[in-house]
């Protein structure tokens, strides 16, 4: 799909996750933000390794935090695995493998400084190869880690500065098996509606 020119859109959601419109991203995120659809993926290298990443400190939500490989927001009408492989391109300048959705229904509300993300965000794994080439609008510093490693800074608490949604899907992904090669694949079925396109 292609993503038409213009202000990038994100699609509103209601309390059940059914498309209730668009807003622009970058009036959406604020002290009173809306519910709306978005989503995280873990990229996984070839040493199996997690790609961990700093968010910018020029971001507006969330600036200069570490969290998961990378995050977004598909447009309206794109299927959830184009946002994920457009967004890794746009966020590391890699080239994402087949994404697996491994929780449909993650969701959460987070705030900082007074600016709230509150989203309906299904989680993703995917394969990466080759070296990133990070967009400094977007990353300001990533590291691979090993899973056990980033379990137990979550479980104690040792890792200061992580995003609160990555600690929230660390431990729901945590339960789900040893690392991403043993997570099931979620079902679809469990998406959002405003997801679950064809």
């Amino acid at each position: 799909m292609e993503i038409p020119d213009g202000p990038e859109l994100v699609v509103l959601l209601d309390a059940d996750g059914a498309a209730v419109g668009t807003a622009p991203k970058a009036e959406v995120h604020h002290a009173d933000t809306p519910l709306h659809l978005a989503f995280s993926c873990y990229l996984v290298d070839d040493a199996g390794r997690l790609l961990m990443t700093r968010r910018a400190t020029t971001k507006r939500t969330f600036p200069g935090v570490w969290t998961n490989s990378f995050c977004g927001h598909p447009a309206p009408g794109e299927p959830l695995d184009d946002a994920v492989r457009r967004r890794g391109r746009q966020e590391l300048g890699v080239d994402v493998g087949p994404p697996r959705l491994v929780l449909p229904r993650f969701r959460y509300r987070a705030e900082q400084d007074g600016v709230v993300e509150r989203e309906m965000c299904p989680v993703f794994t995917a394969r990466v190869t080759g070296e990133p080439a990070p967009d400094p609008a977007e990353v300001d510093d990533l590291r691979p880690v090993a899973w056990e490693d980033l379990v137990a800074a979550v479980r104690r608490d040792t890792w200061s500065g992580l995003s609160p949604w990555c600690v929230e899907q660390v431990t729901e992904l945590a339960a789900l098996g040893a690392g991403p090669d043993a997570w099931p694949a979620g079902d679809p079925a469990a998406l959002p509606p405003a997801a679950r396109l064809a």
